[in-house]
């Protein structure tokens, strides 16, 4: 890997970014695809007979018993179109407006905020048509033998906008959290002690500092995601977010907002988390700062 970036030295930087960034999310998106699974499923299971719903051991070893343990992985081909060139461009922007904002300084943990925001804005309004086939493929309401063949039956039978559904509540979930998650990421860096810590052990600690900054934003961002869930696996019944919000409240509660969070955080968390780490390795061994 490290033969492959040193190959690309003379690319330009944010170029190097994007490349970094999508190298990342690769490792990322493939090992923690499982929990995004279940988290889905939590989210679009109906209550049984009783009112009670599955919880989140029950659905990953009814997905094991039901479609053998690699499908755990359904849906990773969708994510990987998502997240691969989504995470790339969610890097090479957020590298390329701090070159030219906060070239002499370290931003403010308010520009922070609005540095994550605005990158993961840009990358969720591209990304947005793969990231309802994914939501979709992993509920397993719908029989999708393609991932281009569900974005063709769904142009097709519900025409473009349906490709951009949960828009709005994507944003609300993805924009926050990435500005949460940098705020309290670079924060954590600076208070950490690396002067007193062996260089090999600095990812470890870079890794430390990413699982706090994650744990804050999904905690913060959780009902978004809920919503934007509800929207993009029954776009018949949701017209706009606050009518999704609204039957979120009247069928389950606050506590429906919640459905879903602890495959959420921890898969967000530890993937933010390796993509941060795993990004900023490969950016100092280019000679660029992140």
């Amino acid at each position: 890997m490290w033969d492959l970036l040193s190959s690309l030295s003379q690319a330009h930087p944010v170029l190097k970014a994007f490349l970094c960034g999508s190298l990342s999310g690769t490792c990322s998106t493939l090992l923690f695809q499982p929990l995004d699974l279940v988290k889905t499923l939590l989210q679009a299971a109906q209550p049984t007979a009783s009112g009670s719903r599955p919880g989140m051991l029950t659905l990953f070893f009814k997905v094991i018993r039901n479609e053998n343990f690699l499908g755990l992985w359904k849906g990773v081909t969708p994510s990987f179109l998502r997240c691969i060139p989504g995470v790339g461009l969610y890097f090479s922007t957020l590298y390329a407006a701090k070159q030219r904002l906060f070239s002499e300084r370290e931003p403010s943990p308010l520009e922070s905020v609005m540095l994550g925001a605005g990158s993961r804005t840009v990358a969720g309004v591209c990304m947005l048509p793969f990231t309802v086939i994914k939501a979709r493929y992993e509920s397993g309401t719908y029989g999708y033998r393609s991932v281009f063949g569900a974005m063709r039956n769904i142009y097709i039978t519900e025409g473009p906008r349906a490709l951009f559904s949960g828009l709005t509540a994507t944003l609300l979930r993805d924009a926050p959290f990435s500005g949460i998650y940098l705020m309290f990421y670079s924060q954590a860096k600076k208070l950490a002690p690396h002067e007193k810590v062996d260089p090999a052990l600095s990812p470890l600690l870079n890794f430390g500092c990413g699982i706090m900054g994650g744990i804050m934003a999904s905690v913060a961002t959780q009902p978004a995601d809920v919503i934007k869930t509800h929207m993009q696996i029954s776009r018949e019944r949701y017209r706009w977010t606050g009518q999704a919000a609204a039957s979120i409240y009247q069928n389950q509660g606050l506590t429906g907002f919640f459905r879903g969070g602890v495959p959420r955080a921890l898969r967000r968390t530890l993937m933010a988390a390796m993509a941060w780490t795993v990004y900023e390795q490969m950016m100092e061994k280019m000679g660029l700062k992140s």
